[in-house]
């Protein structure tokens, strides 16, 4: 009798930057069977502008003409709407999702005046509508470029995600727990086309309900929104002690001169976020964005 022939590897679409490809091999070791990393350059890697799609253009069309079979993105990154016939195909347990602090204990601790870089609209509008003398300058480039720029003295204290910082080993830095972070830090989104059974069982041992949960909450709440990456906004969810979904938010001005922070509880993450949106809407920031 002949042996059925063996399946192919799964290929797993990724960036190239470092940080990427550390979120890709924490993945594929929590995936039985072999999988083969596919590295892929998007518009935003070759320096398009745009909005949040740039970071994974041709991560979603290779997923749509089947070059790759599924994708790892830091779900941050990922727009409110994906390309058609794909879809979250889950995500693995969430990393801290706070802001982290480079260069300071904390914002209170920096000095009148300070330089403080960030390439983030949303902590812009955070810092100064807690420290309005901050002299707050864009920052861009990977973790370790951003890192490098405070080592040689270009600013004061730079702001990055905690969950990056540890993902890559970093050390010297300190969570900062005033500043809401942005739908999905800290979560790993797995994305492939939707329906693909092969994909969802691969990915069933390592899928966490509560980040799926949270992320679900987020989303919608920034999809009601209208919001995109050059939107002055925050979005966390988290168990509340009484076992229900915890959704806070933040949108603002990016000069930090209003904004609306708001909070709210329940059960369906879908119906929580969309409530909380709706209730900031009708606070004004339809205005404010």
């Amino acid at each position: 009798m002949t042996p059925p022939a063996a399946q192919a590897a799964l290929r797993l679409g990724t960036r190239g930057s470092p940080l990427a490809l550390r979120q890709a091999e924490l993945v594929v070791a929590a995936i039985e069977g072999e999988v083969e990393t596919v590295v892929l350059r998007t518009g935003g890697d070759l320096g398009s502008g745009g909005d949040k799609r740039r970071w994974v253009d041709t991560i979603e069309a290779a997923l749509g003409d089947g070059t790759v079979d599924l994708a790892v993105h830091s779900a941050k990154d990922l727009p409110a709407e994906l390309a058609p016939g794909l879809a979250i195909a889950g995500a693995p347990a969430r990393e801290d999702a706070r802001d982290a602090l480079c260069g300071a204990d904390s914002i209170a601790a920096l000095p009148a005046g300070a330089r403080v870089g960030t390439s983030s609209l949303r902590r812009r509008a955070q810092l100064l509508a807690l420290r309005d003398d901050l002299a707050v300058s864009e920052l861009h480039g990977n973790l370790d470029t951003r890192l490098g720029r405070l080592a040689a003295g270009d600013f004061d204290a730079i702001v990055l995600a905690v969950a990056g910082l540890r993902r890559l080993g970093r050390d010297g830095w300190s969570a900062i727990d005033e500043l809401i972070p942005p739908a999905g830090q800290g979560t790993l989104a797995i994305e492939a086309r939707a329906g693909d059974d092969r994909v969802a069982a691969a990915i069933g041992g390592l899928r966490d309900a509560a980040a799926e949960r949270a992320l679900v909450a987020e989303r919608t709440l920034v999809a009601r929104l209208g919001a995109g990456c050059d939107t002055p906004i925050g979005a966390h969810a988290r168990a509340h002690r009484d076992g229900r979904l915890e959704l806070r938010a933040f949108v603002g001005a990016a000069d930090g001169s209003h904004w609306i922070r708001d909070s709210g509880l329940g059960d369906d993450p879908l119906a929580l976020g969309e409530a909380l949106a709706e209730r900031l809407l009708s606070c004004g920031a339809g205005e404010l964005l």
